[in-house]
């Protein structure tokens, strides 16, 4: 038998002409008009777009967590109708409960899911470990930096050991010497385990430096303005954002926001 044409390899994930809209006070609003992309199996997408222009809302479908207005989102070729248990989710809070430890705090997607304890704890000491809180399991949230708080969030995520990881902005409040460090953590683990990822920022560095492709949207009902492939080698040194194709990338993605009208130098 003939190995299958790529062509014909249908997509992991794929959004089919989405579209959702909200009732407001003011009337109908669109967040997101006619997209459509596709994600392969163990791909890692960024998106970067302006404020209010629907990544989140795009993450909250994926997740099964709101129903598009018309369109679909389809996971392994089923459309995705109920909320998708096979995901992990990281929001730009970490939302741990202050009552519970770090370690407790990853756990307890195995205690909603009532898996075995004592495999669910030693999977949860490793990924701990893994991003640099091994001997923090004890530690409350109030006895954790933000950066740290954010590492528990990302192991609890990944305890359940998802098919998809969604991530909405969740470096955006860190410090640049945190944020840099948690890149290379999630870098690191993304390499480890082929994660289907998609990830939301604001920062177009932060968007080449981790991703394999960068999805440009443009201001509301947001449109695919543009789309790059990341062609860097993994894995990726910071000093990586010093090299020429790294800075020409970044250019490029920043000349289409100027064109959209989203960086302007002046204002009238």
């Amino acid at each position: 038998m003939s190995p299958a044409d790529p062509a014909t390899v249908p997509p992991f994930v794929e959004f089919d002409r989405f579209t959702k809209s909200f009732d407001t006070a003011g009337g109908v609003v669109t967040a997101v008009s006619e997209m459509s992309f596709r994600l392969d199996r163990g791909e890692f997408l960024a998106i970067v777009g302006p404020s209010g222009c629907g990544k989140s809302t795009l993450l909250m479908a994926l997740a099964g967590l709101t129903q598009p207005t018309s369109g679909q989102v389809r996971v392994a070729g089923e459309a995705v109708l109920k909320p998708y248990t096979d995901l992990g989710i990281v929001f730009q809070s970490a939302e741990l409960l202050p009552w519970r430890t770090a370690l407790q705090n990853v756990l307890l997607q195995s205690e909603i899911r009532r898996s075995p304890k004592d495999e669910a704890a030693a999977r949860a000491r490793e990924l701990l470990d893994q991003v640099g809180l091994g001997g923090f399991e004890t530690h409350y949230p109030e006895e954790l930096s933000g950066g740290m708080q954010q590492r528990v969030a990302l192991c609890r995520a990944l305890l359940h050991d998802p098919e998809i990881l969604v991530m909405d902005e969740p470096f955006g409040a860190l410090d640049a010497l945190t944020r840099d460090q948690i890149q290379i953590d999630l870098q690191r683990l993304w390499m480890e385990r082929r994660k289907t990822v998609v990830f939301v920022t604001h920062s177009i560095d932060e968007a080449v430096f981790l991703a394999d492709r960068v999805l440009v949207f443009s201001p509301r009902p947001a449109r695919i303005a543009a789309e790059f492939r990341v062609p860097l080698d993994r894995p990726r040194p910071l000093s990586a954002r010093g090299g020429r194709e790294f800075t020409d990338l970044v250019g490029e993605i920043r000349g289409v926001f100027e064109n959209l009208g989203v960086l302007t130098e002046e204002r009238t």
